[in-house]
C-alpha cells in the first residue's frame, strides 16, 4: 500500500540513501587489504531493487556502477530462493560483470519478510588468476585466459560461509591473502548497508520509503529530461578510436550515431568495427554503462544518477562488435578501452547538440603491474601503478583537472601517498610532477599529465606487464581545441638501449636499479586558442605548466 510523500520526506529519504552508501564505500576503504583498493579506491558501492534498478550510488568508479543493474538483473535470473544471510558472488562478464578483476558482493535486504534490494560492492582485485599476474593478459584470445570466471554462486548462505567455495576462488588466485581480506571487507560493507537500511525502514517504514524511492526516480528523470529537452534535436555522429589491438589490427573504430528527439536520446553504436581476438572488447554491461556515463556527464551535476535519470536514454549496439562481444572473447581491458572511446565518440556526437555542456577529450588509461619478490620481506608482491594520473579535458567552464584520472573514473580512482607506496612497496618515486605543455590548448586548456620516473629496488629481476591505449591517440580537442599529448613510456636499463614501451605487453624484464620513465597523456584543449585570455597564459608561464615552445610563442 502506497502513502503520500511530501518533498521535505522524500529528501530525508533521498540523502540517507546516500550516506549509506557512502558509509559503506568509507567502510571499504578503511577496512580493504589490497593496495589497489585501500589506496587507489578501484571500488564502487550501489543499492539496486529487485527490478534490477539503480536506486543510490556513491561517487567512486562510474563504470563499475553503471554496469550493476546488469549484474543484478543476472542475479536474480540465477537465485529465485534467496533467503536473508544470503551473500552472491559474481564477475563473469557474460552474467553483468564488467570484466573478470571487478568481483562484486550482493547482499539482500528484506523488511517483514519481502525482499526489496540488495546492497552491492564491485571492488578490483590485484589479481583474478589467468595466465599473467595483475589479471591483464594482451595475449589472450579467449576469456579462459584471463582468470578465474565467477557466475552467480551463493558465498554464504543463511548466513554461512561456504569455505569450499572460498577455498576454490582462493586457490585459483597468486595472492590468496589479499584477496581473502579483500572479500571479506566486501561483505562486511555490504552487510554494513543492509544494517542502515534496516534503520531507515524501521523510522519511516516500509510503505514510506518504498513511495519515497519511487519519487526519486520519478524526479531524476523529470530533472534529466528538462535538461535535454534544451539541446538541439536532430541526428549526429561522432567517433573514436583505439591506438590497436595488440595483434596488428590498428585504429580500432568506435562509432556512435546519436538522434536526440525532445526529452529522448537514442544512441546507436552499430557501425563500430568488429570484435577482436583481443581483450580490447567490451561485455554488454560494460557497453551499457559507458554509454551513461556519457549522458551522465552531460546533464546536471546535482542530479542524482539513479534509475531514473536513464530513463530517457535507449540504447542500440550489434553483438558481434568491438562494443559488445561474443561469448567467450577476452575482455580484460574493456572497462578502460573501448568505454574511453565509447564515451568519447558520443560526447563529440552530442556536443554538436550541446556545446555548452560538452567536454574536450579526457586522457586514456595506461596502466603497469610489476610482479617481484620484495628483498625486504622476501615475500612476492604485486604492485599496479596508479600514479601518473592523466590530465582531464577541459570544458566551456575552464581548464582540465590536472593528473584527475581517465575518462571512464573521472577523478574517482587515486594514486594515494607516494611514501606509503615506497614503504610498501620496493620502488623508489625518483620524479612525480605535472608534465609541462601535456594539455592540449585551447580557450580553456586540457589538465596535465605527469611525468614519473620509478626506480625498481629489487635484488633480483621482477615482471611488467601493460595494458591500456593512448600512445598513437592523444585525447582530441573540442570546438577548436588543440589535442592532448598522447602517452610516452619508456624503460631505461643499465647495459641496454632505451626502449618505448607498448600499451599491450607481457613478460617484461625489469632489472634492478631500472627505471620507468613514465609521461603520461594531457586533456584535450576546449575552444579556439587565440580565445586563452592573456592572463590565463601568463598564469601558465609562471606556474611552469607549458614547454618553452609554447611559452614562447605565448
Amino acid at each position: 500500500m502506497s502513502v503520500s510523500v511530501d518533498p521535505i520526506t522524500r529528501s530525508v529519504v533521498q540523502h540517507r540513501l546516500s550516506s549509506i552508501v557512502t558509509e559503506m564505500g568509507e567502510a571499504m576503504l578503511r577496512t580493504s587489504y589490497s593496495q589497489i583498493l585501500n589506496s587507489s579506491r578501484d571500488f564502487s558501492i550501489a543499492i539496486c531493487d529487485v527490478r534490477g534498478r539503480l536506486i543510490a550510488q556513491a561517487d567512486h568508479i562510474p563504470v563499475h556502477v553503471g554496469a550493476l543493474p546488469w549484474a543484478t538483473l543476472a542475479v536474480e535470473e540465477r537465485f529465485k530462493d534467496i533467503e536473508p544471510g544470503d551473500v552472491i558472488l559474481l564477475n563473469d562478464p557474460y552474467h553483468g560483470g564488467s570484466h573478470l578483476p571487478d568481483v562484486t558482493v550482493f547482499v539482500p535486504f528484506f523488511d517483514g519478510g519481502r525482499r526489496l534490494l540488495w546492497t552491492i560492492v564491485r571492488a578490483h582485485q590485484s589479481d583474478i588468476g589467468g595466465a599473467t599476474h595483475g589479471g591483464y593478459n594482451p595475449r589472450a584470445t579467449e576469456i579462459y585466459q584471463e582468470g578465474i570466471r565467477i557466475p552467480p554462486i551463493r558465498l554464504y548462505r543463511a548466513g554461512r560461509l561456504r569455505d569450499d567455495m572460498l577455498d576454490l576462488l582462493a586457490l585459483n588466485i597468486r595472492n590468496p591473502r589479499d584477496f581473502r581480506g579483500d572479500l571479506a571487507e566486501m561483505v562486511g560493507a555490504a552487510h554494513l548497508g543492509e544494517r542502515r537500511l534496516a534503520k531507515l525502514f524501521a523510522e519511516f517504514g516500509a510503505p514510506t520509503v518504498e513511495t519515497a524511492m519511487e519519487t526519486i526516480l520519478d524526479a531524476a528523470e523529470g530533472q534529466t529530461r528538462a535538461v535535454i529537452s534544451t539541446w538541439q534535436d536532430g541526428v549526429f555522429f561522432g567517433e573514436a578510436f583505439l591506438d590497436d589491438d595488440g595483434r596488428g589490427n590498428d585504429n580500432i573504430r568506435i562509432a556512435a550515431k546519436v538522434t536526440k528527439r525532445g526529452s529522448d536520446i537514442e544512441v546507436d553504436l552499430s557501425d563500430s568495427d568488429p570484435q577482436t581476438t583481443s581483450f580490447v572488447n567490451s561485455s554488454h554491461a560494460n557497453m551499457q554503462a559507458a554509454v551513461v556515463m556519457a549522458l551522465a556527464y552531460l546533464i546536471d551535476a546535482d542530479i542524482p544518477k539513479n534509475a531514473g535519470a536513464i530513463r530517457p536514454l535507449k540504447v542500440i549496439a550489434k553483438q558481434g562488435t568491438v562494443v559488445w562481444a561474443d561469448p567467450g572473447r577476452p575482455v580484460t581491458l574493456c572497462t578502460s578501452h573501448p568505454s574511453n572511446e565509447i564515451v568519447e565518440a558520443i560526447v563529440k556526437a552530442l556536443a554538436q547538440s550541446c556545446p555548452d555542456r560538452a567536454m574536450a577529450g579526457w586522457s586514456r588509461r595506461f596502466r603497469i603491474a610489476i610482479q617481484g619478490e620484495d628483498p625486504r620481506t622476501g615475500r612476492n608482491f604485486i604492485w599496479h601503478m596508479f600514479q601518473a594520473r592523466p590530465g582531464g579535458g577541459a570544458s566551456p567552464d575552464g581548464d582540465g583537472w590536472s593528473s584527475i584520472g581517465e575518462w571512464h573514473t573521472v577523478g574517482g580512482i587515486k594514486f594515494g601517498s607516494i611514501e606509503v607506496a615506497e614503504t610498501r612497496f620496493p620502488l623508489h618515486f625518483r620524479l612525480h610532477e605535472f608534465r609541462a605543455g601535456s594539455g592540449g590548448d585551447g580557450q580553456y586548456r586540457g589538465g596535465l599529465g605527469v611525468a614519473l620516473d620509478l626506480v625498481l629496488e629489487t635484488e633480483k629481476p621482477a615482471l611488467a606487464n601493460t595494458a591500456g591505449d593512448g600512445v598513437r591517440h592523444g585525447p582530441p580537442g573540442l570546438l577548436g581545441g588543440k589535442d592532448g599529448a598522447p602517452h610516452r613510456y619508456r624503460l631505461l636499463s643499465e647495459g641496454r638501449e632505451a626502449r618505448e614501451l607498448k600499451t599491450k605487453e607481457i613478460g617484461i624484464e625489469l632489472r634492478p636499479g631500472d627505471c620507468l620513465e613514465i609521461r603520461s597523456s594531457g586533456g584535450g584543449g576546449w575552444g579556439p586558442p587565440d580565445r586563452r585570455s592573456a592572463e590565463a597564459r601568463r598564469r601558465d608561464r609562471e606556474q611552469g605548466l607549458v614547454d618553452g615552445d609554447e611559452a614562447g610563442r605565448a
